[in-house]
């Protein structure tokens, strides 16, 4: 689906980093796309942006892997029609990641990481000297592993790039879509995350609210990381993502309905996990506290598929939903080929 117009018309609903992936692949196509969003910024603004297959993989989530690589690849290629093509150079933020142990046992949880991920062909870098490769980690820190070729975005640039991008390529905004009846196109592809069983009833996808810190470089602090960090902290995730300006530290992770309030324990909670890890953090600016809410399904693993001959599913990405995004697109992209070829072949 990389040229041609196909004469047909495409609405895609919601205006995250998946319904905008989705469009941009479309009308590229030649489909003529409508893209129906809300103004409420949604989890996709919140997101910390790791591409990080390997650094949040555990043992036993297999498929996860395995599409979070293909998915990696697809970011990691180069040239005319690659995904990032079209998009700034400055929304990549770093080029590995690095996971590390902050108490004895943390140390056998990496090598278990370590094992599995060499048993199924995708062997990382174990180091002892940990503070060598980032020096801004705390003292006590020696054991971790590297993955050289994970990223990670600042996913408000990538967002507002494919923004730009959808619109050089003459995709049409419409407001959020409240019923399927309300929407007029050939076809529909449903991708606004927490909301979609609004618009398909049985889809099993819930929301799950995490917190997130931006802090601030200031002048005199320590230079900002230049890899993703990731460590366990009193048994809670902790990760740090290098921005131009400073360091996004996530994520809280628990069900609480709908509510995107940050509060107080959540945000101390990522405050004193961050300067466990990095003690120079605590001199940044605290330029930033939001919460969001992902899409999770049972499984872990996303809907990306047909629901009917008219309707597309790609929704319940959870907390891959940027790693995700070029493999999501490859994926509607293949179905709506099916599509048309299934209506040339009825119209002969």
């Amino acid at each position: 689906m990389d040229s041609g117009t196909t004469g047909r018309s495409l609405a895609v609903i919601g205006g995250g980093v998946i319904g905008l992936s989705v469009a941009r692949r479309a009308a590229l196509a030649g489909w003529t796309v409508r893209l129906h969003r809300s103004d409420e910024r949604g989890a996709s603004w919140v997101a910390g942006g790791m591409l990080a297959p390997h650094t949040e993989g555990w043992p036993g989530e297999d498929e996860m892997l395995r599409l979070g690589l293909e998915s990696l690849a697809l970011w990691n290629d180069q040239g005319r029609g690659s995904y990032l093509d079209g998009l700034p150079d400055g929304v990549v933020t770093s080029r590995e990641s690095l996971v590390v142990a902050v108490d004895r046992a943390d140390v056998a949880d990496l090598k278990r990481v370590g094992e599995w991920l060499a048993g199924q062909g995708h062997p990382v870098i174990g180091t002892s000297s940990a503070r060598d490769v980032e020096p801004m980690l705390a003292q006590h820190i020696r054991h971790g592993l590297r993955a050289e070729n994970e990223l990670a975005v600042d996913n408000r640039a990538v967002v507002a790039a494919l923004e730009a991008h959808c619109e050089r390529l003459g995709v049409q905004w419409a407001p959020a879509a409240l019923q399927l009846a309300d929407v007029r196109a050939d076809v529909v592809v449903i991708a606004n995350g927490i909301d979609a069983p609004a618009l398909w009833p049985g889809l099993p996808i819930r929301p799950v609210k995490g917190e997130v810190l931006r802090l601030r470089w200031r002048r005199g602090c320590m230079p900002v990381p230049q890899r993703v960090v990731r460590a366990r902290v009193h048994g809670r995730q902790v990760y740090l993502v290098p921005r131009a300006d400073g360091v996004v530290v996530g994520a809280t992770q628990y069900e609480h309905g709908r509510d995107t309030a940050p509060t107080v324990t959540g945000v101390r909670e990522l405050l004193d996990d961050a300067c466990a890890v990095m003690p120079a953090l605590g001199e940044y600016e605290l330029a930033e506290v939001s919460a969001g809410l992902r899409p999770m399904t049972p499984d872990g693993l996303p809907i990306v598929k047909r629901l009917d001959e008219r309707t597309l599913v790609a929704a319940g990405h959870g907390r891959n939903g940027f790693l995700l995004a070029p493999w999501t697109a490859q994926q509607i992209a293949a179905e709506l080929d099916v599509i048309v070829g299934a209506s040339l072949g009825a119209s002969r």
